[in-house]
């Protein structure tokens, strides 16, 4: 897994806002519309079993579960029409929804 220069430039400035640097928790939940959904979350410290993805000095971290679905994946930053948010591009996904949140393998 892979952390865009952009996802890493947002990771920067959301630090910078709240004065503390801020790590993306990106996870694998059951549900969603198509079997899997993604979750993000700003922590400020890893657990003792997270991988840790950094680039341009900033870090995601993923749990041992949510790691087989994330092999080969990016998580980028993205600021379009449809909104500011953090995505995933997953090479595993053989199908997705389409608010892009939830993923089927």
């Amino acid at each position: 897994m892979t952390l865009t220069a952009a996802a890493a430039a947002r990771l920067d400035r959301l630090s910078e806002q709240r004065g503390r640097p801020l790590m993306l928790r990106v996870a694998v939940d059951g549900g969603g519309c198509s079997g899997f959904q993604y979750r993000f979350e700003l922590v400020e410290r890893a657990e003792p079993d997270d991988l840790r993805i950094e680039a341009d000095g900033r870090a995601a971290l993923v749990d041992p579960v949510s790691l087989p679905f994330l092999v080969g994946s990016a998580v980028d930053f993205v600021d379009d029409l449809g909104g500011a948010q953090f995505v995933v591009r997953n090479p595993n996904a053989a199908s997705s929804c389409g608010c892009g949140v939830s993923f089927s393998i």
